[in-house]
């Protein structure tokens, strides 16, 4: 079975978690795969005064209602004090639970990892608990979230539980509505819009919420919405319902949109993704008893007179696992979210994997010295930058010789740092030099098949292994020393470049300058090339031609000369060659094109620079599109420079 697996991640790398939930099975058990939930009343018999009870949280979890709910049980609801840790709350904290020791209460202390200056001093008050002193009915209950400053100490001698967030829509929606009831249902002044706009409103929540799992096809950044903003936008839906005649939805989208689900979201292009996906749930249409929110019909609106209880039961009838169709994506769009979870699951595996081994084979030594030699044989010197300058001096006419001296600099401090720490790193393996942190940190990297953090802080953005990664670099290497060997290219390769962005602005600066124009009133005209890079030999008299992209959630039709859908199993296609023409004053279409965002990698997601946009961004191109610009947005269709293999 183990064998099996080898080559299922060879061959189709969504397949594997699964196949390791089968031999986990087959091996140990079948409860050692499934969820567990956590039941209070059996970790609070196994506790004692002493032994604090730890819940570690994963995002999009709070176990308060829970404890509260199981204190009410216990008859300890008035003796349970509670208190989020953060900045000053450290002497508040110690004189609770100090008190709760002497008279038998319980202390609930929230968020451990947001007040690491205290943790010490909450390991010596734990430490300091006289057996024979404290009262037996004391009992400490702490969470936090994963954090290297929490006490060991505490781990050990604690009892640990992990909460989980539901997975999946159905578990979303069951979630909501069983803090529900019908006395609330009808509360409000206009109960059968209210009955509509909450299914609607927890759907929407829920679909926000699992978009997370298909990665940047999702969103580019995974925010943590929490079930605090489905209860606010609720509160505030009931609110709005009573105080206006007519149901309005301006000020609901605007609630709900921009401020307690759109005041998470720092990304433009998601904020666009998540105003749209709104708009499907919180519009007039879904009003209607019969409407549906997907195509099959599963997800559906019910009729004005229904009760909570046909609530309830719909919700249990639907289905355990997601189809994509309920949040607008591809079905091709579960491969990607399988592919996630099992590069996840590896890349853990790997990071446990012992560092040393024994009996026969080759040693890690021998196997880093051999990659390191065999990439300073494939890696070539720095290029020679002083015969760059003289051959392509800085002109005001051809801002694209300031690009190309721009990118060499750039490729030459990176080959510079190659070749210099890979040349140490041999000579520490080989006793001549000390090992140092940083090289003992790129060794391990080597060993892993994975970029040197040394190195990409040098380099260009890029999710590739390292074989791919050299492979890659030796390739945009050939494409710089062209372009100085032949000339400026008629079809230039984007994902060649180091900061494609400049390459960008020194096309519109060559317009303006020769149109004699200023630079701020010019923006790109877009059209996509029916010849193949290949066949153009001649550059355009204004803009460029580029190649080197790639779809991901949609393809080129190519017959319709159009976007189109994506074939099953094909998540990335090539786009065609793209001319990219500067215009004055251009105004964009209306309608029949979609705007797709350009990213440098597949994680899109980038830290936000002073424009607004993510480093990762790079430009947004119109693509021409039948379909209305919301139904790609919902598919998270985007082109990218490079991929991850």
């Amino acid at each position: 079975m183990f064998q099996k697996m080898l080559v299922l991640r060879c061959l189709r790398v969504d397949k594997v978690t699964n196949a390791m939930q089968d031999f986990v099975a087959h091996n140990i058990g079948q409860r050692f795969i499934e969820p567990q939930t956590a039941d209070l009343g059996a970790v609070f018999r196994d506790s004692s005064p002493t032994t604090p009870l730890i819940f570690v949280l994963s995002v999009g979890t709070d176990p308060a209602a829970s404890l509260y709910k199981f204190a009410d049980e216990m008859k300890f609801s008035k003796k349970l004090n509670a208190i989020s840790l953060g900045q000053g709350q450290g002497p508040r904290a110690e004189e609770m639970m100090q008190l709760a020791m002497d008279r038998g209460k319980w202390v609930f202390f929230q968020n451990c990892h947001l007040s690491p200056s205290w943790m010490p001093a909450l390991e010596r008050l734990i430490e300091h608990i006289d057996k024979e002193k404290v009262h037996r009915d004391f009992r400490l209950w702490l969470t936090s979230m994963p954090s290297p400053k929490f006490p060991v100490p505490i781990l050990q001698n604690s009892s640990k539980m992990t909460i989980e967030p539901p997975r999946g829509i159905k578990a979303n929606l069951l979630r909501s509505y069983v803090g529900f009831s019908s006395d609330f249902l009808e509360s409000c002044s206009k109960p059968s819009e209210f009955k509509a706009l909450l299914l609607s409103l927890c759907l929407f929540h829920g679909v926000t919420w699992e978009r997370r799992k298909f990665g940047a096809l999702g969103f580019n950044i995974p925010y943590e919405f929490t079930e605090g903003d489905l209860q606010i936008c609720i509160s505030q839906l009931k609110m709005f319902l009573d105080e206006y005649s007519d149901v309005p939805f301006k000020v609901l989208t605007y609630t709900a949109g921009h401020i307690n689900y759109g005041g998470r979201v720092t990304d433009d292009w998601d904020r666009r993704c998540l105003m749209n996906i709104l708009h499907d749930f919180y519009s007039p249409i879904v009003l209607q008893g019969e409407h549906s929110f997907s195509p099959s019909g599963i997800y559906h609106q019910f009729p004005e007179s229904t009760e909570y209880k046909v609530y309830l039961d719909y919700i249990k009838g639907l289905p355990i696992n997601d189809t994509p169709e309920i949040f607008g994506l591809h079905e091709n769009a579960n491969i990607t979210f399988a592919q996630n979870e099992t590069f996840s699951l590896l890349n853990g595996l790997l990071t446990m994997q012992p560092k040393s081994g024994s009996g026969k084979g080759r040693s890690r030594e021998e196997v880093v010295s051999e990659t390191a030699n065999s990439i300073l044989e494939r890696v070539r010197d720095p290029l020679n930058l002083a015969a760059v300058v003289k051959k392509y001096p800085v002109q005001y006419e051809e801002s694209m010789n300031t690009v190309l001296i721009q990118e060499v600099i750039r490729y030459n401090r990176l080959l510079g740092t190659v070749k210099r720490t890979l040349r140490d790193m041999l000579k520490a393996l080989k006793g001549l030099v000390v090992m140092s942190a940083e090289l003992e940190k790129m060794f391990n990297n080597l060993y892993d098949n994975a970029v040197p953090d040394i190195w990409a802080g040098k380099a260009y953005p890029s999710l590739k292994p390292l074989a791919s990664w050299v492979s890659d670099l030796a390739t945009r290497l050939e494409f710089i020393q062209l372009w100085v060997d032949k000339g400026i290219p008629t079809v230039f390769w984007i994902s060649g470049f180091f900061f494609p962005q400049a390459f960008l602005t020194g096309t519109l600066q060559n317009f303006a300058r020769r149109e004699v124009i200023s630079i701020d009133t010019i923006s790109f005209d877009f059209e996509v090339v029916r010849t193949p890079a290949s066949e153009l030999k001649e550059r355009p008299k204004s803009g460029c031609l580029i190649h080197g992209l790639f779809l991901e959630g949609a393809r080129w039709n190519a017959e319709n000369h159009e976007l189109g859908e994506s074939r099953p199993k094909e998540l990335y296609t090539d786009m065609p060659v793209m001319w990219l023409k500067p215009t004055e004053n251009r105004v964009a279409p209306k309608s029949g094109f979609y705007e797709c965002p350009v990213y440098k990698t597949l994680q899109r997601a980038g830290t936000l620079s002073t424009t607004g946009h993510s480093t990762n961004y790079v430009v947004a191109v119109e693509i021409p599109s039948s379909q209305p610009q919301n139904y790609w947005i919902k598919q998270g269709v985007a082109l990218l420079c490079a991929l991850n293999y």
